[in-house]
């Protein structure tokens, strides 16, 4: 029986030139794919595994939240789309933040199908969002934002969490990004 969760990821080649539009969608689309190998070849107790002393963050707990982000950010804020929340289990941090508790029983395997599920969702909602760049979303955290920012947001929020995995693999197994 084979206990890898994410067996091979195959990162697309990004659109350098092209409308903004399709260069935005191929850079979350890539992104999207480096987190994934990132964690490739792992097993479902060692995406759980928390290997940075005094640390949080697991490589399942940043797939669970980047399933949040594109169901928050690219659903609900960028096409008024309800969005479907997994009921992950959290736990509150020491600032008055939720995260995601490791001792949540979802298996890595399901976590990895959310997360497909909720990036597929946004690829579909996509163009539907992307109409008018110009439109105002209301947001309790910024304030007002055009489409632009909730798209580039998008992206910051996978360059760090990105970063954060390469640090998480390479604790684990000394296997580094580039």
């Amino acid at each position: 029986m084979n206990d890898i969760v994410i067996e091979h990821v195959v990162r697309p080649e990004r659109v350098l030139t092209g409308s903004w539009l399709e260069v935005i969608a191929s850079n979350l689309d890539y992104h999207r794919a480096t987190f994934l190998w990132k964690c490739s070849g792992l097993t479902d107790e060692q995406l759980r595994q928390r290997p940075i002393p005094s640390s949080a963050l697991s490589l399942l707990g940043l797939m669970r939240h980047l399933q949040g982000v594109e169901r928050y950010w690219l659903h609900l804020r960028l096409t008024g789309t309800p969005a479907r929340f997994a009921s992950y289990r959290m736990y509150e941090t020491a600032d008055g933040g939720e995260w995601y508790d490791e001792s949540d029983p979802t298996p890595a395997y399901d976590v990895y199908t959310d997360y497909l599920t909720a990036c597929q969702t946004s690829r579909d909602l996509f163009e539907l969002g992307t109409k008018d760049l110009d439109r105002i979303e209301p947001n309790p955290e910024y304030g007002n934002t055009d489409i632009r920012f909730i798209l580039e947001h998008v992206i910051e929020e996978y360059a760090r969490h990105t970063g954060h995995t390469d640090l998480l693999r390479q604790s684990l197994d000394g296997q580094t990004g580039e």
